[in-house]
């Protein structure tokens, strides 16, 4: 499958019908998944590969992988969330189980995690949990606040592993909830390849 068609094919996931503001449920832009799933899948991390997708949200990291030959599973603690990634998956006839559950408690052994946490905006250190559950695997790519890279870099190491990889992106935040003063915003993020 090439890079666009990809593309093509996960502009079609839908997103959150009644997203919750608490647990930061922002769509993952179609391009933004795109490109750190090619980027995953050139590293030889989805391929045949056991893939956990934390906090996977509407599935879009979990269709995305599982139409790159991953052998995928999809984890949120939201049930609305987990209800449209179910039915993302029976749109693209996709066999992925998707499980609700805190992603402390995710007991599946992955060689691959492929996530956008919370950022912490509304829970301070709402990602770390999600880091502490991905950093059991080999493999890691994970979304994050450009802001926060230096502490990021610091609780990686300090468990054990390391940012390999770093690539920034801006990530387009639609006018979701009633506190928002904007149309939109662009925020800078980046996504870390954790080894």
């Amino acid at each position: 499958m090439k890079k666009r068609d990809l593309e093509i094919q996960l502009e079609r996931v839908r997103k959150f019908n009644d997203p919750d503001p608490s647990l930061e449920q922002y769509p993952t832009p179609s391009v933004l998944a795109t490109d750190i799933l090619f980027l995953a899948y050139s590293e030889g991390d989805i391929f045949e590969k056991k893939v956990n997708d934390l906090g996977c949200g509407t599935g879009i990291f979990s269709i995305g992988a599982w139409l790159l030959g991953g052998n995928v599973e999809g984890f949120d603690i939201s049930e609305k969330a987990i209800s449209v990634a179910k039915e993302n998956a029976t749109a693209f006839n996709a066999g992925i189980p998707f499980t609700v559950c805190d992603i402390r408690d995710v007991a599946r052994k992955a060689d691959t995690v492929i996530m956008n946490p919370p950022f912490g905006s509304q829970n301070k250190h709402a990602d770390r949990p999600f880091l502490d559950k991905a950093m059991e695997c080999d493999s890691v790519y994970s979304i994050h606040m450009e802001k926060t890279l230096p502490f990021l870099e610091e609780y990686i190491k300090e468990n054990g592993k390391e940012v390999v990889y770093r690539k920034r992106y801006k990530y387009h935040i639609p006018h979701t909830f009633s506190f928002h003063s904007r149309t939109g915003q662009d925020i800078d993020v980046v996504m870390v390849v954790i080894r």
